[in-house]
């Protein structure tokens, strides 16, 4: 049963649009047994939610996405657990990953401007309990997101000619 479940996710994973029918069909599988795996895993928390990867330098939606690495104190009992928790709270915050290295968690979060990013980390992020520091990298391009490529280079069409 877990191989099926593998499976289902790794369709899903490389394209969300696929219908129980979609699956079941590639599974070799009836819908209804689909459809009750795919709803034990939203269940069990292992299917946390459905993305659509945009490439919003297309539109005319202005946003910066920014990195931060940030330094905070763990709480006895609790570890990173609350702090975290704090912090994925905020509306900005987009991704958030305990790290191991020289910093202890990488927050992604996404503004509409450069100053508005940095008004978050001086204003909400950074005074908060708990935080140490914080380091804060700008996004300049995104080439691959969710493991699906964002932006790729158009093939040279023109016709080689040999004189």
């Amino acid at each position: 049963m877990q191989s099926k479940k593998t499976e289902i996710l790794r369709m899903i994973r490389n394209n969300a649009k696929l219908t129980v029918k979609d699956i079941a069909v590639m599974l070799g599988n009836d819908e209804e047994e689909v459809s009750k795996l795919i709803k034990e895993m939203e269940e069990e928390q292992i299917i946390c939610g459905y993305n659509t990867v945009i490439n919003w330098d297309k539109t005319d939606d202005e946003r910066v996405t920014a990195l931060i690495e940030v330094k905070v104190q763990p709480q006895r009992g609790e570890g990173f657990d609350r702090i975290a928790e704090r912090i994925y709270n905020y509306e900005e915050v987009t991704s958030l990953y305990l790290m191991s290295g020289g910093f202890d968690m990488t927050v992604f979060i996404e503004g509409k401007t450069m100053k508005e990013v940095a008004q978050f980390v001086a204003r909400k992020l950074s005074p908060m309990d708990g935080v140490l520091s914080t380091s804060t990298h700008f996004v300049l391009k995104k080439y691959k997101e969710a493991g699906t490529k964002v932006e790729q280079r158009k093939k040279d069409e023109r016709q080689v000619v040999m004189a």
